[in-house]
C-alpha cells in the first residue's frame, strides 16, 4: 500500500492522530470497558473528541485552500456543501441502522442505552426531528455538528484568508460568550446539543487558523522549553485530578477551594480546562512527533493512518461496532477477556475496512474524504 503522503500530499501525522482518536472513541463507547484505560479520558480533562475537532479544522483548511487556489470559490462552496450533505446522509442512515440493530436485539435496555426508544415509540416525529438535526441516537452527536461546520466552512475560509487573526479572535469571543451565558441549540425531546457547535467551533477554527499561518506565528512559542515545561505541569495536574475520580485517596490532593473552582468540567460546552488540556497535548505533539517519524511505518500505526484517511466511514462503522459490542457484553459475557477481545476485534475490523477504502481510492485516484 503506497504512503498517503505520496499519494495525496497530506501530512501523515494528522491522519494518524485522527485514526487513533477513532480507536479511542470506539473503545470509550463500549460501556465499562477495561480497555478504555488505554485511552485519554482516564488521564486528563480532554479526550479524543478534541483531537478530532482540531484535526478536522486543519485538514479542511489545507484541502479547501488548495481547491480555492486551483478552481476558485465556486468549487469550494460546491465541495463543502456536498461534503456536508454526505455527512448528513450518513447521520440519517446511521440513525436507521442503530434502531434496526436495537429492534433485532429485542429492544429492552438497548433502546434506552442507545437513545432509540423514542424513535421506536414515535417513529414519525423522531425521524422528522432527526431530519432537522434535533434528535440523534447515542454516540452520533458529532455528526450533526460537522454538518453545520461544513455548511459554513466556505465563508470561514474566506475570512481566514482575508483576516486570519481577526477571525480567530471572533471565534474565541463567541466561545467565551458561550461559557458566560450558556448559549446552545435545542435538542429533542429534551436537553441541548451534546457537542454545542457554538463552543466547539473554536477548535475547528483554531485548527484551520493553525494551518493557514498560525503554525509559523506560534513556532517560537511551540519550540520554547518554558512552554513545554508549563504544558507538562498542567498535564500532571490534570492527571492527578482525573485519577482522583477513580482512586479516592488521590482526590485528597485537591484542596476543596480548588475543587469548587474547577468543577463541573463540562464537555458539551468545551470547558476551558478541557480546551487547555488539549492545547498542552498539542504542544507536545508538535514538538516531539516529526512528519517522517519512523514508527509511522509500523503496521499498527499504519492501521491508524488508514482509519484517519477515511474518518467518516470509520466513525459510522465504529458506532455500530460499539453498539454490537455492548449487546455481546450484555448477552454473552462481560468478563475482562470479552471486553479486550471485542475491543481488539472492533479495531481490527475498522482497520481492515479503512485499508480497503484507501486501496480503492488509490486505484481510482480519488482524494481521501474530509470529515
Amino acid at each position: 500500500m503506497a504512503s498517503p503522503v505520496q499519494d495525496f500530499g497530506r501530512d501523515i501525522r494528522f491522519d494518524f492522530y485522527r485514526g487513533v482518536a477513532l480507536w479511542f472513541i470506539f473503545v470509550d463507547h463500549l460501556p465499562n470497558n477495561i480497555v478504555s484505560w488505554l485511552t485519554l479520558r482516564h488521564y486528563g480533562f480532554s479526550d479524543a473528541a478534541e483531537i478530532f475537532m482540531f484535526v478536522s479544522g486543519v485538514t479542511c483548511a489545507l484541502a479547501y485552500r488548495e481547491l480555492q487556489t486551483r478552481d476558485g470559490w465556486a468549487a469550494v462552496i460546491s465541495h463543502t456543501l456536498r461534503r456536508g450533505w454526505e455527512i448528513y446522509a450518513a447521520f440519517l442512515l446511521l440513525t436507521i441502522a442503530c434502531v434496526i440493530m436495537v429492534h433485532v436485539a429485542g429492544e429492552g435496555r438497548f433502546a434506552d442505552d442507545s437513545n432509540t426508544r423514542v424513535l421506536l415509540d414515535q417513529p414519525g416525529t423522531a425521524l422528522a426531528r432527526a431530519a432537522i438535526l434535533q434528535y440523534r441516537p447515542a454516540n452520533t452527536d458529532v455528526l450533526p455538528t460537522f454538518v453545520i461546520f461544513h455548511a459554513l466552512f466556505a465563508p470561514l475560509l474566506f475570512l481566514l484568508m482575508r483576516a486570519p487573526n481577526l477571525t480567530l479572535l471572533a471565534s474565541a469571543l463567541l466561545y467565551v460568550l458561550v461559557q458566560i451565558f450558556g448559549w446552545n441549540l435545542p435538542q429533542w425531546p429534551r436537553n441541548d446539543w451534546y457537542f454545542n457547535p457554538l463552543a466547539w467551533q473554536f477548535l475547528v477554527v483554531l485548527g484551520a487558523w493553525f494551518e493557514m499561518g498560525g503554525r509559523q506565528m506560534l513556532r517560537p512559542l511551540l519550540k520554547s522549553r518554558a512552554t513545554t515545561v508549563v504544558a507538562l505541569l498542567y498535564l500532571l495536574f490534570s492527571l492527578v485530578v482525573v485519577l482522583g475520580w477513580t482512586f479516592k485517596p488521590m482526590a485528597l490532593l485537591i484542596p476543596d477551594p480548588l475543587a469548587r473552582l474547577i468543577y463541573p468540567i463540562d464537555k458539551p460546552d468545551l470547558d476551558p480546562l478541557r480546551l487547555l488540556h488539549f492545547l498542552c497535548l498539542a504542544v507536545l505533539a508538535v514538538r516531539w512527533v516529526a512528519p517522517d517519524w519512523r514508527a509511522f511505518k509500523n503496521g499498527i500505526l499504519r492501521g491508524a493512518i488508514r482509519c484517519g484517511e477515511n474518518s467518516l466511514d470509520v466513525y459510522c462503522l465504529g458506532v455500530l461496532l460499539a453498539l454490537g459490542g455492548e449487546m455481546l457484553l450484555v448477552r454473552v459475557s462481560n468478563a475482562y477477556v470479552a471486553q479486550v477481545a471485542i475491543s481488539v476485534a472492533g479495531i481490527a475490523i475498522m482497520v481492515g475496512f479503512a485499508t480497503i477504502l484507501t486501496w480503492v481510492r488509490i486505484r481510482t485516484r480519488e482524494q481521501p474524504k474530509l470529515f
